[in-house]
């Protein structure tokens, strides 16, 4: 903010400087005394009359203007033309006086209102902007920060039961677990990650949930497309993940749960189907929990326009779409110029 106010202030030099150059041209070596001298008292007191004004309006922005501005304003305007009538001559003279009392005191009283209205405008247009920078900012934290309490509660209660039944799984579920808590507590603090890591975070996730079943995996995961060179914001696939476990038959064949993951034409496709309960709850989401509300919200905030969530309900299967287009240039430089600029 106060690097704009130094912007206004040399735009303030700058039109003062054109305007005397301006006035000055006026006078040759012909001009005599009166000439210069009348001229700088026309210039002193353009001067005067806008400055003043315009520290009266800035002392009373905000406020509701009484007995006070008014009186002062009053006395800006009487004392506007002294300037030029001190340069004109010794004596007073109340014609010259009357002249720039009715002409050039208006204007350079206009102007400088319409100068602090200007800056006025720009400068709450700027913080306008930033608060809701800010807003976004905060909103975006609060969304991800929900995600680590929804997903510990959830792996803390496979893990319980792994232990209270003394597999032999339970050391494994809790490596992995340990390497997903990494991830979500310090990897998915940027603004963007590499998809190729989010990926990585999914399987690591699936894995973790495979501990719960005795056959074949029961995710069948496919990725397609390069995932190196391109970029997402973090966490946004776990949520549509979680809730294809939450809401599926608790005893899942092979492949039960289909992923895909497609990346063409800097455009992202992520799809998830799984098989309905045969007593679901009513929503598809954890009860208290975020869900595809929290992945809407996200979306709307990280990539808006640019993005379709899609759910389809056949009475036997549960299919939930997201695609985010332009994925290169959106996800690696609009997230990071959103959050940290």
């Amino acid at each position: 903010m106060e690097r704009v106010k130094k912007i206004f202030w040399l735009i303030h030099l700058i039109v003062w400087g054109l305007f005397t150059l301006l006035v000055g041209l006026q006078l040759n070596s012909d001009s005599d005394a009166y000439w210069r001298t009348t001229t700088v008292g026309f210039i002193a007191t353009c001067l005067y009359v806008f400055y003043s004004h315009f520290y009266l309006l800035t002392r009373q922005a905000g406020q509701r203007k009484g007995r006070d501005y008014w009186f002062q304003l009053a006395a800006v305007v009487l004392t506007g033309p002294v300037p030029f009538v001190l340069f004109y001559q010794k004596s007073f003279d109340f014609g010259q006086y009357s002249m720039h009392l009715i002409t050039t005191v208006p204007i350079f009283l206009f102007l400088s209102w319409l100068a602090r209205v200007t800056e006025t405008l720009v400068l709450n247009t700027i913080r306008k902007e930033q608060l809701e920078k800010q807003a976004v900012e905060a909103e975006l934290n609060y969304l991800k920060s929900q995600i680590n309490p929804h997903f510990l509660f959830n792996t803390l209660n496979n893990i319980h039961t792994l232990v209270y039944k003394q597999a032999p799984a339970a050391p494994d579920a809790v490596m992995h677990l340990a390497s997903l808590m990494r991830y979500m507590i310090y990897e998915s603090n940027a603004a963007t990650v590499p998809l190729a890591r989010e990926m990585d975070y999914l399987q690591d996730y699936v894995s973790l949930q495979q501990l719960r079943y005795k056959n074949s995996p029961v995710v069948d995961l496919q990725i397609a497309g390069e995932t190196e060179s391109y970029y997402i914001a973090p966490l946004l696939f776990i949520h549509l993940l979680e809730n294809a476990y939450k809401h599926s038959p608790a005893r899942l064949a092979p492949g039960d749960l289909k992923v895909r993951v497609e990346i063409k034409d800097n455009t992202l496709a992520f799809s998830v189907q799984n098989p309905i309960a045969i007593k679901p709850t009513n929503a598809l989401d954890e009860p208290g929990g975020i869900g595809l509300p929290n992945v809407r919200k996200r979306l709307a905030l990280l990539y808006p326009g640019q993005h379709t969530l899609t759910t389809h309900h056949t009475g036997e299967t549960f299919t939930a779409s997201l695609t985010i287009q332009g994925l290169h240039a959106l996800a690696h430089e609009r997230e990071a110029h959103l959050l940290h600029h």
